[in-house]
């Protein structure tokens, strides 16, 4: 894990539900199940933002369960895979926001390197089992995660889609913070709130009010998006 969000989690690694949620982890390896992320993806959300850059986080529930999808990053997918529904969605609102063309692959990584914490509530799935390892200890992990964000002396944005991800923030301070919440961007339930919502101008807006550079919400093309995935 980057050193910044190590050094206000450390104490977290060795707390009596982290030790649980090892112990769980390494029985469903040791059952060989197939875990996603891999090992090494995790923890990609916090390595590819550091405590200090954060002015946006956006939070995701589990992450995606389909071979070769999860990479550590919410609603992202690897370059060379198909891009999900609730991604598709997304895409489509920031095209009707902001006019930007829709990009050909769904690899966010690009944002997360702008300060976009792209952080689901549990980090870890079973392979075609949704939801398999919620309830195991993530829950806890993200939520510290999130009281520490609150702490921040600096006002960041929190994108909170659908009734999960709001409850998950409700101990963000809103006299200092930016919450905006809509219902999730999925197929399921986009049309009863998230098209027309307008979140990417309203983040950018909100950045740009105090004093800190709005995001440059356009991805490179698939040709070009190996550069930014280093």
């Amino acid at each position: 894990m980057e050193s910044s969000w190590l050094a206000v989690l450390e104490s977290e690694f060795e707390a009596p539900y982290m030790q649980s949620l090892k112990q769980f982890l390494r029985k469903e390896k040791d059952a060989k199940k197939t875990i996603f992320p891999n090992s090494k993806e995790v923890f990609s959300a916090f390595n590819y933002t550091p405590l200090s850059q954060v002015k946006v986080v956006i939070i995701g529930q589990d992450p995606y369960h389909g071979v070769g999808q999860a990479h550590g990053l919410c609603f992202s997918v690897k370059p060379e895979i198909a891009i999900p529904p609730s991604l598709v969605n997304i895409y489509q609102e920031l095209q009707a926001d902001l006019g930007i063309a829709i990009p050909k692959h769904g690899c966010l990584i690009p944002w997360a390197k702008q300060g976009i914490l792209l952080l689901n509530a549990v980090l870890t799935v079973e392979q075609s089992k949704a939801a398999s390892h919620q309830g195991k200890g993530w829950e806890t992990f993200t939520d510290r995660v999130i009281a520490i964000l609150n702490e921040q002396p600096r006002p960041i944005a929190f994108v909170l889609w659908g009734s999960y991800a709001q409850r998950k923030g409700s101990v963000i301070d809103e006299s200092k913070h930016l919450v905006i919440r809509s219902v999730h961007p999925s197929p399921l339930s986009a049309y009863r709130g998230f098209f027309g919502s307008r979140p990417f101008s309203k983040i950018n807006k909100f950045l740009i009010e105090t004093g800190q550079m709005p995001i440059d919400w356009s991805l490179p093309q698939r040709e070009k998006i190996a550069e930014f995935c280093e």
